[in-house]
């Protein structure tokens, strides 16, 4: 959502409801403007290769290697001790997590149509980046979407065995859309795209991230495979998301030497602002 308060303040209520979402829409398909943005694609590119082709050969390696064993390893699908683990995996749904970002970006719609000036502002601001963290989770679950249709593999055990290279593309089942791992593509998504926005919140996110990756291995959902190939979409579809905000100059910059960074946020920036000047001589 846009930071600007432009919008006619005389207006009724739905007038200004349908601005804000308007604006909201807008600043998302705008024509490029900052003029680092060249350096910041060919960065993008770069680190997208690297992480594809390193992330390809570890999937590959963990295929051949270390899939079949590891899910030979796990407690029996359905053992009632496990309710915790499935509680807890639920917290990577990608249509949990979706919700509650569309929640908060329609409630955020509505409270900004009734305000002006400064408050209007700082929470326009926060939709900006609450529109970031919902792209970059919904991105990264379609590509996923689109490549476990494609690729097609199967569940652990299904089939009856412990087969990793039980693959039936375009099947279209649930029991075959093993690669790549919805929740695990959620959870990096999200915790790549929270860290970009706050970095001191990377640890806590990742660690997040790691403990969805980990209940979809116990639970028997996925293969180690899976789930690591989740991590790599996840993480290269919020970089792109990333990009194309930066681009727009919505809640990022970019260095000369095309590294994007996160902007002050409105609440943050307002607050140094206020610390300055309290202390001024």
């Amino acid at each position: 959502m846009p930071a600007s308060t432009n919008i006619a303040p005389r207006a009724g209520y739905p007038a200004q409801l349908l601005a804000v979402s308007w604006h909201a829409l807008a600043q998302l398909v705008r024509t490029p403007s900052h003029s680092r943005r060249a350096e910041a694609a060919r960065k993008l590119a770069r680190h997208s290769l690297w992480l594809s082709v390193a992330g390809a050969a570890l999937i590959i390696a963990l295929m051949l290697a270390f899939d079949q064993t590891e899910i030979q390893l796990m407690p029996a699908r359905g053992a009632p001790g496990l309710w915790p683990i499935r509680i807890l995996t639920d917290f990577g749904k990608d249509e949990y997590v979706l919700s509650v970002l569309g929640v908060a970006l329609v409630t955020l719609a509505f409270a900004a149509a009734g305000l002006h000036g400064t408050r209007r502002a700082l929470l326009l601001g926060l939709g900006t980046r609450l529109q970031f963290l919902f792209l970059s989770v919904a991105l990264s679950v379609l590509v996923g979407e689109i490549l476990k249709f494609f690729i097609g593999r199967g569940r652990p055990f299904v089939g009856g065995k412990a087969d990793p290279f039980n693959f039936i593309p375009f099947e279209g089942s649930g029991a075959y859309a093993s690669l790549p791992s919805g929740h695990a593509i959620t959870a990096f998504a999200l915790a790549f795209a929270v860290s970009a926005l706050w970095p001191r919140l990377r640890v806590f996110m990742f660690t997040y991230a790691i403990v969805i990756l980990l209940t979809r291995l116990v639970l028997l959902a996925h293969h180690p495979s899976d789930v690591t190939a989740g991590a790599l979409v996840g993480i290269v579809g919020a970089m792109a998301v990333r990009y194309w905000f930066a681009a727009r100059r919505l809640g990022f910059a970019i260095r000369a030497d095309g590294t994007i960074v996160p902007l002050a946020g409105p609440v943050s920036g307002r607050l140094k602002r206020v610390a300055r000047g309290a202390s001024a001589p």
